[in-house]
């Protein structure tokens, strides 16, 4: 009578066990070829992001290094400004002394040469460091991406930062 019942339900049971071995046996092929192979690349993924990442807390550190190093050079190039300006200070009092009028007239002149001088070196000092910065941004972006960039035309994108960042600041 259960048969009977079961069977006024549309329920076969030869076909009932055959779907279920059936889905057991789909469970298990997928289980070897599409989960495993799944979570293999999702493990690349994941490895390939963790070093991505390093690299890019690695281009992070040395970004910080080198505008730690250019902070140094513009202090000394202030610095040696200072004490050339001071030299020179010092040179126009004694001619001053010496010859009037003229010696301060060439004082003055010394003046601003120094002042010349000292504005093209760390101009220069900049170009330098701003030119080695954007070798450096550029290669280590190539790195993180894992392809070759236009150089020229990043120094030039990282020159105009630096130049916007920089801009009000300016003396």
């Amino acid at each position: 009578m259960e048969d009977g019942g079961i069977s006024q339900l549309g329920i076969n049971w030869g076909v009932l066990i055959t779907q279920i071995v059936t889905f057991i046996i789909l469970l298990v092929l997928l289980r070897l070829f599409a989960y495993k192979p799944l979570m293999r690349m999702m493990d690349e993924r994941s490895k390939r992001v963790k070093e991505s990442m390093e690299q890019a807390e690695s281009v992070k550190e040395q970004s910080t290094r080198a505008e730690e190093e250019l902070k140094k050079q513009l202090e000394e190039a202030s610095r040696e400004g200072q004490e050339r300006i001071s030299r020179a200070v010092k040179a126009g009092e004694e001619l001053k002394q010496k010859a009037g009028e003229e010696a301060k007239r060439e004082t003055e002149k010394l003046i601003i040469k120094a002042r010349s001088e000292i504005q093209q070196e760390r101009d220069a000092a900049v170009t330098e460091v701003r030119r080695e910065f954007a070798d450096l941004t550029v290669l280590a972006a190539g790195k993180v991406i894992e392809k070759s960039l236009d150089k020229e035309e990043h120094r030039e994108l990282i020159d105009k930062v630096l130049e916007e960042s920089s801009g009000p600041k300016k003396e």
